[in-house]
């Protein structure tokens, strides 16, 4: 096991800047999830850290020394792809084992880490046959386990679930979080699915046009995000977002939207008439009365849940919530907000006030 220090990496194609100053504290033992859209530099970091790229300036350690020039075999990781890039003419027990035979380690050392790891994912009654013969799941596992058994300082996940179908990405989520328990060993983990990183992550850094966002605990991030682009990435169904400004009505301050909606909002240090970016989840809305009239757009019942897509002044605005509600489209209800679980950004730097 070991710590990892990503300090200051800047990362250039060319001319062109991909990765602006990034810096990543991870602790030994740490479960650590890099997460963003498409194109915003979390795999290109992980690579970075792996050895597969260079980087233009900036240190990366991992236990304390520093690696930018150390070869990938030479840096004590484990990597798990995408694909499985498993040998398909080699059986579960040979892909696993294949690093250690490279390494030239004997055949008893080779046979003892192969099972103990198997065993560790369930595979030992799948070590004589082939991944063609194996479904996603499992060959995700062996791929793991060709890992396991290199026992590295770090193990480092590349969006290792994109290609399972949705109910074993679960399944998948629950086994990688309990192998990290049961090894102790630092993980990095990329992906693009928000949820991903809230299940399973000690720590999420939230990345952005090869920049880091906000760094913090899953629930951190989801009740403070530093801002607007945070708060609408963590979370599902997405945050709600209203442009307006601070407004006020016999004393008491309050939104008001481009469109004229008034909303409550928390004691906030915004000034009258600053324009702001109001924000409040889906699952922070309850419906009843006193409430914001609403004409429903939409009623999406799922059996435990049900979303519902309401306007008001022009205002598309979500709500999530756990009673069934028989409402139609065209028919009126009332939104309930407490302010407490309201969020307000600057409008013009979108930064959390």
């Amino acid at each position: 096991m070991a710590d990892v220090k990503i300090e200051n990496v800047i990362k250039r194609y060319a001319n062109v800047q991909v990765m602006h100053g990034v810096d990543v504290d991870i602790k030994d033992g740490e479960f650590v999830v890099l997460v963003g859209p498409s194109g915003c530099g979390k795999s290109t970091l992980l690579r970075m850290l792996a050895g597969l790229e260079e980087i233009t300036d900036g240190t990366i350690s991992i236990g304390g020394r520093v690696v930018n020039d150390v070869l990938p075999k030479e840096r004590d990781i484990a990597m798990v792809f995408q694909s499985y890039a498993l040998y398909p003419h080699k059986t579960v027990y040979e892909n696993i084992g294949f690093p250690l035979k490279m390494a030239k380690q004997p055949e008893s050392e080779i046979k003892k880490k192969v099972i103990d790891a198997a065993e560790i994912l369930d595979l030992a009654h799948l070590l004589d046959r082939y991944p063609k013969q194996l479904s996603g799941g499992q060959r995700q596992r062996v791929a793991m386990g060709r890992a396991i058994v290199r026992d590295p300082q770090v193990f480092l996940f590349d969006e290792p679930l994109s290609n399972l179908d949705a109910k074993l990405r679960v399944t998948m989520r629950v086994e990688i979080k309990e192998l990290h328990q049961r090894l102790g060993t630092t993980i990095v983990y990329v992906t693009h699915d928000q949820i991903e990183a809230m299940t399973m992550a000690d720590k999420i850094v939230v990345m952005r046009d090869g920049r880091v966002e906000q760094i913090g605990s899953p629930l951190e991030l989801y009740d403070y995000p530093t801002n607007v682009f945070v708060a609408g990435f963590i979370g599902s169904p997405s945050m709600n977002f209203i442009h307006g400004k601070i407004g006020e009505a016999d004393g008491k301050r309050h939104f008001e939207s481009d469109n004229g909606l008034i909303l409550p909002i928390p004691e906030t240090s915004a000034e009258l008439g600053q324009g702001v970016t109001y924000g409040i989840r889906p699952e922070h809305i309850d419906i009843g009365e006193p409430g914001i009239a609403m004409k429903v757009v939409v009623v999406e019942p799922t059996g435990s849940e049900t979303q519902i897509v309401a306007k008001s002044n022009g205002n598309l605005i979500d709500a999530l919530v756990k009673q069934r509600i028989a409402a139609r489209p065209g028919s009126e209800l009332y939104y309930v907000i407490d302010p407490t679980n309201v969020h307000l950004f600057d409008r013009d730097t979108e930064q959390r006030i």
